[in-house]
């Protein structure tokens, strides 16, 4: 029985030793990022080479380093920068600014698309921040929008105090999810008004989990469990409390949601559970055939349109 027992003991340590062996792979290769090769000059050639409808605003104001750079400190230290710029162009001027969050692995620089769209075609200032652990923000993990929120919250703050004009959030897929996330926090500025997220996940359990399967055919249970764990130890939370469809559905100001009907690394069917999550003032838009994060891409001028009358609306 004693051997038995011991057996027993050491196949239970050993398995648990393996799964947070690789629960601990798992936040490695999900939430770390190596910047060591990334310069923004990266993002620059991309911009010019997919948007060339924007090439000569680009060269504007690249040519004249109208992007100014600013800097804040993160809840635990981290040096936080983002990029802004005023819109100085006509009468309508300023009216609202664009805070402008950016996906998974990408930079400010990478919303520059939407940057043309709000400060050239909607006469917006722009705001375009870095999140923690991306283009020349501090940290070495990604947060996936949970902790993000409060950042962008105080990204916000900022854009209040340099336009104090209204506020609209955009996001794109990670970006998208923390608009969402910030969106269901208590006492937010009135300077807030409008949300648009593009294609946000509806918590990163089920993203996750979604890729789990996907890259890996390797079913929720027990990495899920572990990897989250491990996430909580390592970052302070875990993937179910970081959940966008919770925080919409508390959300109190008007939110437009895009989502590409041909998405399946944001399965396309997760922008209706968030949609009808949402107690207030709403719109929705599917733009056929559009895989991830490409609508705008696709449909230039309709997604300005249409953002355009969500706004005035």
């Amino acid at each position: 029985m004693k051997n038995i027992r011991r057996i027993l003991i050491t196949c239970t340590v050993l398995i648990v030793a393996v799964l947070f062996g690789v629960s601990y792979y798992m936040i490695e290769f999900s939430l770390s990022h190596d910047r060591s090769n990334w310069k923004p000059e990266h993002t620059w050639d991309f911009m010019y080479e997919h948007y060339p409808w924007a090439n000569e605003w680009l060269d504007s104001i690249r040519q004249n380093n109208l992007l100014a750079d600013t800097f804040v400190l993160s809840e635990d230290g981290r040096k936080l920068h983002a990029y802004y710029l005023p819109c100085l162009t006509d009468s309508t001027s300023g009216t609202r600014t664009a805070v402008l969050i950016h996906g998974y692995k990408n930079n400010a620089l990478g919303m520059l698309h939407l940057g043309y769209m709000y400060h050239h075609d909607l006469h917006c200032n722009i705001l375009l921040p870095d999140l923690h652990a991306h283009g020349l923000s501090e940290g070495e993990y990604i947060r996936m929008g949970w902790l993000d929120r409060l950042d962008a919250l105080r990204w916000c703050q900022i854009a209040d105090y340099l336009f104090q004009v209204p506020i609209v959030v955009h996001g794109i897929s990670m970006g998208a999810a923390t608009t969402m996330m910030l969106s269901g926090e208590e006492n937010l500025p009135q300077s807030i008004t409008h949300f648009v997220e593009d294609c946000g996940y509806t918590s990163v359990w089920d993203e996750f989990k979604g890729e789990l399967k996907a890259q890996f055919s390797l079913p929720e249970f027990p990495l899920m469990y572990t990897s989250s764990l491990m996430c909580k130890i390592l970052q302070g939370w875990g993937f179910s409390e970081a959940s966008s469809l919770n925080q919409v559905s508390r959300a109190t100001k008007p939110m437009l949601f895009i989502h590409g009907d041909a998405d399946r690394f944001v399965p396309f069917e997760m922008v209706h559970s968030l949609y009808e999550a949402h107690p207030g003032d709403k719109q929705i838009w599917l733009p056929e055939g559009v895989t991830h994060a490409l609508s705008y891409d696709v449909y230039p001028e309709e997604y300005t349109q249409r953002v355009k009358a969500f706004l005035e609306k």
